[in-house]
């Protein structure tokens, strides 16, 4: 693991899946958070997302940008690991048995259509459309029970950012078992229904961005441009703080 912008990443695949399978053989529930762009500057800007953010297991590294920033700053080759790729990868993978929560039912239901595909156990799994109110408002120990009772390893949760962060590090002092991941938008990309994913091209072009800005002009203008206005002192702040330690990064100091 290391520490960029204030964010404790796991950058390595394997130890990503090594780290899952290790923490489900141990008491106790945990939580990953699927870090992109968005992420990063809401956690920077709000001290207590921060706090929820870095209070899980790790995060992974949904931006094609931080790899470059890191890259400059500190000379360092890591890669992307976006919030579809390890669904796909765990969903893929028929290690474990999960439940799915979150955002619409005829999302969910294409959702578990798709899913089929890659994994036939998805079938006797549950899809469950949580209601639309306010992360403190959810009932936890309900939803604790409910995932208890299925016995799911994995639970899968699409609420959206920062409320998906919100809501894992509630639930998770109420769930004895499971990681919990936030994918945001991956239910839907999965589903069929409402969103697809850039094209690969655009993707290693750093370009998915403009893709996102096309489907959801309003939602991800607003998004860009606090993104665009506090970057330039987010990676000063980030390369003042490496030089301050000697060109040490402060987390290896």
């Amino acid at each position: 693991m290391e520490t960029y912008f204030n964010i404790r990443y796991e950058f390595d695949r394997k130890a990503v899946h090594q780290s899952v399978d290790m923490r489900l053989n141990e008491p106790g529930s945990d939580y990953i958070c699927v870090a992109d762009g968005v992420i990063l500057n809401t956690a920077n800007r709000f001290p207590e997302y921060l706090d929820v953010v870095n209070g899980g297991m790790f995060a992974i590294c949904d931006s094609s940008y931080v790899p470059l920033y890191i890259k400059w700053i500190h000379g360092k080759q890591y890669g992307q690991y976006c919030g579809s790729e390890i669904f796909l990868d765990i969903v893929a993978s028929r290690k474990y048995r999960m439940i799915f929560l979150g955002t619409q039912q005829h999302i969910l239901d294409g959702l578990r259509g798709n899913l089929m595909k890659y994994n036939p156990d998805v079938a006797d799994m549950k899809f469950v459309e949580l209601p639309f109110r306010m992360v403190s408002q959810f009932d936890y120990p309900a939803i604790a029970r409910m995932i208890e009772e299925d016995g799911a390893d994995i639970v899968w949760v699409a609420l959206g950012a920062p409320k998906q962060e919100f809501f894992m590090s509630m639930l998770k002092p109420h769930l004895s078992h499971g990681v919990m991941i936030a994918v945001g938008a991956a239910f839907k990309f999965f589903s069929g229904v409402d969103a697809s994913r850039a094209p690969q091209w655009m993707v290693r072009n750093h370009l998915e961005f403009v893709h996102r800005l096309s489907k959801e002009p309003r939602k991800q203008f607003a998004r860009c441009f606090h993104i665009v206005r506090t970057l330039p002192g987010l990676l000063f702040r980030e390369w003042r703080g490496m030089n301050s330690h000697g060109g040490m990064h402060p987390s290896k100091a």
